[in-house]
């Protein structure tokens, strides 16, 4: 895999673009990472209430005399291995946002990012069939991305592209047909191979 060195950023007139729209407030750009973060939750935690414990109903022993305390079962959240109280059950939370709102929240980003200069094509060239993480890494250092957060757009069956960049903790990967508001605001710099400007545009568009 080959890197050309002299890499310049991706400017609005290449994307198709003129003018910027007006900029959207902070507040629905918390709306959408809520979302998000919620819809991505799996919601399977669960915890074993009095009636889900193993346990006869049996009285541990009698009511008085003992000198022991009160006791009526062994299932009793006070005992040890006994049901959780007000424990959390499975769930399904799923939030939704208003579809030109998101448009508008990605919209508003990218034009940050244009106009930071920071959406970068990586001329890279495929010249084996090799998959090193040391390839990927040397193309970021090449493109002088080292200690810089990328968000990294990848084709959905780039399975090659996918696993150069999965371990590079700097790297967080995007497919172009799955893109968020909370991983495009996460990343500083936007970057796509300058293969697949096609899909890039296609992407944006849909913004619009």
């Amino acid at each position: 895999m080959v890197v050309k060195k002299k890499i310049e950023a991706v400017n609005a007139q290449e994307l198709g673009l003129s003018e910027r729209p007006k900029p959207v407030d902070s507040h629905g750009f918390a709306v959408a990472v809520r979302v998000q973060r919620q819809n991505w939750r799996q919601g399977t935690v669960a915890c074993k209430g009095r009636s889900d414990v193993a346990g006869s109903n049996r009285k541990p022993w009698r009511q008085k005399g003992t000198g022991r305390a009160r006791a009526g079962a062994v299932d009793s959240p006070i005992w040890r291995g006994g049901g959780v109280t007000f424990g959390p059950q499975p769930r399904v939370r799923n939030l939704s946002i208003l579809k030109r709102l998101r448009k508008s929240l990605m919209r508003d980003l990218l034009w940050q990012r244009l106009e930071g200069q920071n959406i970068i094509a990586l001329p890279m060239v495929h010249t084996d069939d090799r998959i090193k993480t040391s390839i990927a890494f040397k193309a970021l250092q090449d493109a002088g991305l080292m200690g810089t957060r990328v968000t990294l757009f990848v084709a959905p069956d780039d399975y090659k592209t996918q696993l150069m960049f999965a371990n590079i903790a700097s790297v967080q990967m995007v497919l172009f047909d799955q893109p968020n508001v909370y991983q495009l605001s996460d990343g500083n710099c936007w970057v796509f191979l300058d293969r697949d400007i096609e899909l890039f545009k296609d992407m944006v568009s849909a913004w619009n």
